[in-house]
């Protein structure tokens, strides 16, 4: 039996596009319906255009007054929102009209958003952060992306790149990210990075995985990697309280969900650095996979 006061609350549809799939649902009230997930198509965006607007369609047959959609997407975006500058994950995915497209195909208002600012949106109302006036959500997987939100909103600056967290230099002369930047913080501890270093350490292939392993087995060399890594996280939070002085962090990610480990290393590391200022308030992400397609619906909802 349908929730008279659930149904009667207004609904949004998320759409949350990934390298390897695409992940489709509609928030109404607090609660997300549905979820439906298939592939991402690797023949071109225009394939991806499409399978968006089939998985809309099919969500709209059930939802019929699920008329505001948001997207989030993995890449930067221009200033106004309507076109994604370059998904390095995703095929064909190079100065893509995504709104146009969309809007061409389903006749409807899109609101476009970058996935990580869309994930911090989605934690700040109805995650770790829920009840927070300002937070900073941090995701720390291949790369390492953030988003700001101030009294329930998205924090996007004057040119909208706040929030780049991974861009930040932090080791100049350092590697040199995906972004042509040297000394980046992605390029030093995303998972991507970790791995590189055990590898190049252990002198053999080494997953991300692996090196948190070997580390909490207490290999020197493996450990030592992960430290650093998690120490230059744990910096650049330190540097983000004494510059934004957020009420909370909230991290997430593939990397992050190796748990106490992890943000024990970046707790000790927050504090030590942000030592006579003020505290470093560190939370575990609480919407796992799903706050992907809750943040791109919350994004349709607050435009």
């Amino acid at each position: 039996m349908t929730n008279p006061t659930l149904s009667a609350q207004p609904a949004s549809i998320g759409v949350d596009v990934g390298g390897t799939k695409i992940a489709c649902g509609v928030l109404r009230g607090d609660q997300l319906l549905e979820r439906h997930v298939q592939p991402t198509p690797e023949t071109g965006w225009e394939a991806v255009l499409d399978a968006i607007a089939a998985q809309v369609q099919q969500i709209q047959t059930a939802h019929p007054d699920a008329r505001l959609i948001g997207v989030g997407i993995p890449g930067p975006l221009n200033a106004d929102r309507t076109r994604v500058k370059f998904a390095p994950n995703i095929y064909g995915f190079t100065d893509v009209p995504m709104v146009d497209g969309l809007r061409d195909r389903l006749g409807q208002r899109i609101i476009l958003e970058n996935d990580a600012k869309a994930a911090a949106l989605a934690e700040a109302h109805l995650g770790a952060a829920r009840g927070a006036e300002s937070s900073v959500y941090v995701t720390v997987s291949t790369g390492i992306g953030a988003g700001i939100v101030i009294n329930g909103r998205i924090w996007r600056g004057r040119h909208g790149i706040a929030g780049e967290l991974g861009h930040v230099t932090v080791m100049p002369g350092g590697p040199v990210s995906g972004a042509g930047l040297d000394g980046a913080l992605e390029a030093i501890a995303s998972g991507t990075a970790i791995a590189r270093d055990a590898s190049y350490t252990l002198n053999r292939e080494v997953s991300t995985a692996e090196a948190f392993s070997l580390a909490q087995q207490g290999h020197p060399g493996a450990r030592r990697v992960v430290m650093q890594a998690l120490k230059h996280i744990g910096v650049a939070l330190a540097d983000l309280q004494k510059v934004l002085d957020p009420e909370v962090f909230v991290i997430g990610g593939g990397v992050a969900s190796v748990g106490d480990f992890f943000f024990q290393g970046v707790q000790a590391a927050a504090n030590e650095y942000a030592a006579g200022f003020a505290p470093v308030t560190i939370r575990r992400a609480q919407l796992g996979t799903d706050a992907g397609v809750i943040g791109a619906a919350l994004a349709a909802q607050h435009g």
